[in-house]
C-alpha cells in the first residue's frame, strides 16, 4: 500500500509575537487561513536543518498515532518583515523569505510538568521509543516539548532530532548507534513497556511510509550538502529505515538506562 502525505501551505500574514524561550526565535503568526501558528523560520539559528527535524519528527510522530500539532509549509513573502520595528525579528524575517514550517497553535495548552502528573506506561513507553529512533535529544525534565491540551498530551519541537545531519558524511555508522541521551528523557522513568512499544510502532514506519514522509522534504530546503535534493532525501531514508532495522540497539540502550535509573 503507498502512503500519500500531503501538506498543506498557508500564507503568512501577520506576525503576533515572538517566543523567546526558543533559540531559534520561533513566533506567533496568522496565515490566510485565519489560523494562528508556530512558526519555525529558515533563517533561524540551525537553518532549515531544523526545519527538517521538525518535519520527520512531527510526521514520523503522526505515523505512529500520537498527538501532534497540525505541520503546514508557510509561505513568507519578501515584503513581509519590512514594517517589523524590531531590527533583530526584521532580519530573522528577510532570511526567512520562502517556505518556512508552521505547527497549528494549541490555545489554551500548558506545559507538560512531571512532578504534577504522570502518563501512561505504554504512551511514555512509545514516546520514549521514537525519540530513541529520531536520536531526539530534547525532550528533557529542563525542557519537555511536551503540552496538555484538551487533557491529552501533545508532543511539540522535533527540531533537535537527527543530529547526525549536522555531520553528514558518516550517517550509516550513526544509524547503528544506541542514544545514549536517553538517560535523561523526562518520561524514561514511565516507560515500563519499551519492548511492547517496540513491537507495536516498527511495523507501522513501512519502506513505503518512510519514503512519504521523506518525500515532504521540499527542494529549496535541501541544498545544504552539494548533493541534489534526490540524493539527500535517500540519505534521510535510508538512515530512518537502516535505525529501524537496527532497532534493538537503541531499545537495548533504553532498557539499561532505565535500569540504572529505578
Amino acid at each position: 500500500m503507498t502512503h500519500a502525505i500531503d501538506l498543506r501551505t498557508v500564507n503568512v500574514t501577520r506576525y503576533v509575537t515572538p517566543l523567546r524561550e526558543g533559540g531559534s526565535l520561533p513566533a506567533i503568526a496568522e496565515a490566510d487561513d485565519g489560523f494562528l501558528y508556530v512558526l519555525k523560520f529558515r533563517g533561524a539559528g540551525q537553518g532549515v536543518k531544523s526545519l527538517i527535524a521538525e518535519l520527520i519528527g512531527g510526521e514520523i510522530a503522526r505515523a505512529l498515532g500520537l498527538r501532534v500539532p497540525e505541520l503546514v509549509f508557510a509561505h513568507l513573502d519578501e515584503a513581509f518583515g519590512r514594517t517589523e520595528g524590531d531590527e533583530e525579528i526584521q532580519d530573522l524575517l528577510k532570511a526567512s523569505v520562502g517556505l518556512n514550517l508552521g505547527l497549528h497553535y494549541l490555545s489554551g495548552s500548558v506545559t507538560f510538568d512531571p512532578n504534577a502528573a504522570e502518563v501512561d506506561a505504554m504512551l511514555a513507553s512509545k514516546i520514549v521509543w521514537m525519540d530513541c529512533l529520531l536520536t531526539n535529544v530534547d525532550r528533557t525534565a529542563r525542557n519537555t516539548n511536551m503540552l496538555w491540551w484538551n487533557r491529552e498530551l501533545w508532543l511539540i519541537d522535533h527540531g533537535a532530532s537527527l543530529y547526525f545531519h549536522h555531520s553528514w558524511d558518516n550517517w550509516e555508522e550513526q544509524s547503528l548507534k544506541p542514544f545514549v541521551q536517553v538517560k535523561d528523557h523526562v518520561l524514561l522513568p514511565y516507560a515500563s513497556q519499551l519492548k511492547e512499544a517496540d513491537a507495536l510502532l516498527r511495523p507501522l514506519l513501512t519502506e513505503d511510509r518512510l519514503r512519504a514522509i521523506t518525500r515532504l522534504l521540499p527542494d529549496s530546503w535541501l541544498t545544504t550538502h552539494g548533493e541534489s535534493p534526490e540524493a539527500v532525501r535517500e540519505v534521510y531514508f535510508r538512515f530512518l529505515q537502516n535505525r529501524l532495522a537496527h532497532s534493538d540497539n537503541f531499545l537495548n540502550a533504553a532498557l539499561h538506562a532505565r535500569t540504572a535509573l529505578i
